[in-house]
């Protein structure tokens, strides 16, 4: 996996700035209003805005038309309102021209069914049809744009895999037939990663080998497994492919696609993308409910660490309401503000929303926008112009890099995938918002914490966190395993270290990979039912799951045990000491404020203390920048912050150093 090091961020002269915009689609507008637009650009504080993203159609009308006099329009009016252009291929979504010429681009669903236009993202990633005419279409791009003032970055596709990740065509049975034979070498190898002797499912050839389509009974899940690692790889050579020939054809130029770290989509092991673009970029969405500024944390956290901790781009967020909720609030006074700068406190030097001027027609006409319905007299826009000032004013923070903190919290796709998958002990499992409890408890205690990919350098950090790291390949077992030999803590949870990296089940009892760093041994799983909950002797709750842990080693005490439930006076939580490090276990969901309980226990070894005063724990959240800290409100009310002054409901303060 590879961890993206900020190879090179926007072309710009003069001083340093953060960069805010916008998607801008002027092709649904009457050119007569584009000139209002960059106005109405200057006066909000618009510095860059991204164009052209859905234009197929319109830049090629028809096989042998070409139409790039209207952008040819827009990008110079752009570069005249001094906004550069991050210039998006537009081969997100094929003109219908296209699909009816070469309906063998559409996308194939599991059932077998032809995923037709009237969407968007209908294309598969493995069409050789499809491939030749998006490339074309870069080609006339990046040839007619090379030289344009305005251009200061591109824009390959879109959301990648938002809904054309998984592909059952025969263009996909082909190339993933390709791939695994790449992967495998032979029939022998695969036959035995994938476990075919179950169910008879041994191959004697290639060409036996299909996607998982919809089937009588579960599938392989080995099977499933790299089919979802195949996937992300075909689209992975798909951006590959575009970026080639702007690479080629535009050498200086940036090149990037926005990825979508945020709750349920988990199709894109976006680790393994980071490496690929020249500075990340994101696309995040507030998720309703009790942990919401918390999971908009979480997410701009782990972004930041997928750009290794340098600067990267806040492609898209809302200003208000979305549409695609089943309802779909508009943001109080200050949210806006606030879940802006919650990105730039974890490294985002570019704040940008969908879209510039909201759309009359469409699927997406009641998304909000920077310029909404109701125009530029309108709280909206007069929130988005303040945004823009106080943008303006923090130009030194630009450039700079997120600070580490001494706690890591383990991401890692892959577990993301397994854990979840069918036929499994419990499917009420969820791993992100496993990840995401431990992170608000944190927060709740005023400690910082960096959300980190399971690939990362997380040795520099004290305390490391592996929630439900379920995959853990020999090598991944052996680095936790020497981390804390060398002195770091290491805390893991339920259903952890269970598989291997082909889902085989590590033998001689749970939790396999990690059984002998824990000291302990589990013989089975004990998942609990809707509704039921467990008490603990440290006065905390566990829900979801539970399991009938031995403790095998000496070295292993027990922080707290069952009270209540089948597992009633064993233990519930452990931690073995390792000479000055220490191995974790926590059997049980104990959700945020069972958590926060117990985290002081496991800190304190670790030498990890809150870097806020008590009044303020648990209050702000606290994230740093080289010479800047962010305070970020927590609450609804106002936060007397002593000599810094007093921070408002959704209030955010940056501080120098």
């Amino acid at each position: 996996m590879g961890i993206a090091e900020n190879r090179r961020w926007l072309r710009r002269a003069g001083e340093a700035r953060l960069e805010y915009g916008a998607d801008y689609n002027p092709e649904q507008w009457p050119r007569e209003v584009w000139p209002d637009d960059v106005r109405a650009m200057r006066a909000a504080g618009v510095t860059i805005v991204s164009v052209g993203i859905f234009s197929w159609a319109r830049l090629q009308p028809g096989p042998e038309q070409w139409d790039f006099a209207w952008l040819d329009e827009v990008l110079d009016l752009l570069h005249g309102g001094g906004i550069l252009a991050d210039l998006a291929t537009a081969t997100a979504s094929p003109p219908p021209w296209l699909t009816t010429a070469y309906p063998e681009i559409l996308l194939v669903d599991q059932h077998g069914n032809t995923v037709w236009p009237g969407g968007r993202q209908y294309w598969r990633p493995t069409s050789p049809v499809f491939r030749e005419h998006a490339l074309r279409l870069v080609r006339e791009l990046a040839t007619r744009y090379a030289g344009h003032p305005a251009l200061a970055a591109w824009h390959v596709g879109n959301e990648f895999g938002a809904h054309n990740c998984h592909d059952y065509s025969e263009d996909a049975a082909t190339t993933f037939r390709h791939w695994l034979r790449h992967r495998y070498g032979t029939l022998t190898v695969l036959n035995r990663a994938w476990g075919t002797d179950f169910w008879s499912q041994r191959y004697t050839d290639w060409g036996q080998i299909i996607p998982p389509r919809q089937a009588a009974a579960q599938i392989n899940p080995a099977c499933l497994l790299d089919f979802q690692r195949f996937s992300d790889y075909a689209l992975r050579e798909h951006y590959r492919a575009e970026r080639a020939v702007l690479r080629k054809l535009t050498p200086a130029i940036p090149v990037t696609t926005n990825f979508m770290v945020m709750p349920g989509v988990k199709r894109m092991d976006y680790a393994a993308w980071a490496g690929e673009v020249d500075f990340v970029a994101n696309d995040h969405y507030v998720t309703p409910g009790p942990q919401a500024r918390d999971e908009l944390s979480f997410s701009a956290n782990l972004t930041g660490n997928l750009a290794g901790g340098q600067p990267w781009f806040l492609m898209e967020h809302s200003t208000s309401a979305v549409n695609w909720q089943p309802v779909n609030l508009a943001k109080q006074p200050g949210e806006l503000a606030r879940d802006s700068l919650t990105h730039v406190a974890h490294g985002a030097d570019a704040v940008c929303f969908f879209q510039w001027r909201q759309s009359r027609a469409g699927a997406e006409k009641y998304h909000s926008a920077m310029l909404p319905h109701a125009g530029e007299q309108s709280a909206v826009f007069r929130a988005v112009t303040d945004l823009g000032k106080r943008l303006a004013a923090l130009h030194e923070v630009a450039g700079t890099a997120r600070v580490p903190a001494d706690v890591a919290i383990l991401f890692d796709w892959e577990s993301w995938w397994v854990a979840e998958q069918d036929s499994h002990p419990t499917d009420r499992l969820r791993y992100h918002q496993e990840a995401l409890d431990w992170y608000s408890a944190l927060l709740d205690l005023g400690v910082r914490a960096d959300v980190v990919p399971v690939g990362s350098n997380w040795e520099r950090h004290r305390l490391v966190i592996a929630p439900i790291l379920h995959v853990v390949p020999d090598y991944l077992a052996d680095r936790l395993a020497a981390f804390v030999d060398a002195g770091g803590h290491l805390v893991t949870t339920y259903f952890s270290g269970i598989v291997d990296q082909n889902d085989h089940v590590w033998l001689g009892g749970y939790p396999g990979a990690l059984r002998e760093l824990l000291g302990i041994r589990i013989e089975e799983f004990g998942p609990l039912p809707d509704g039921v909950s467990v008490a603990l002797d440290d006065d905390t709750t566990g829900t979801l799951w539970t399991d009938h842990v031995e403790v095998t080693d000496p070295a292993t005490e027990i922080l707290a045990g069952y009270r209540t439930g089948d597992q009633a006076g064993r233990a519930a939580i452990t931690r073995r000491a390792v000479g000055s490090g220490s191995a974790a276990y926590v059997s049980t969901r104990l959700a945020p404020a069972g958590l926060a309980t117990l985290l002081p226990r496991l800190l304190e070894p670790a030498g990890v203390a809150s870097e806020l005063p008590p009044e303020l724990r648990g209050r702000v959240e606290l994230a740093v920048r080289d010479g800047h800290r962010f305070l970020i409100n927590r609450t609804g009310e106002p936060v007397d912050l002593g000599v810094d002054g007093l921070l408002p409901a959704n209030g955010v303060a940056v501080i120098p150093r």
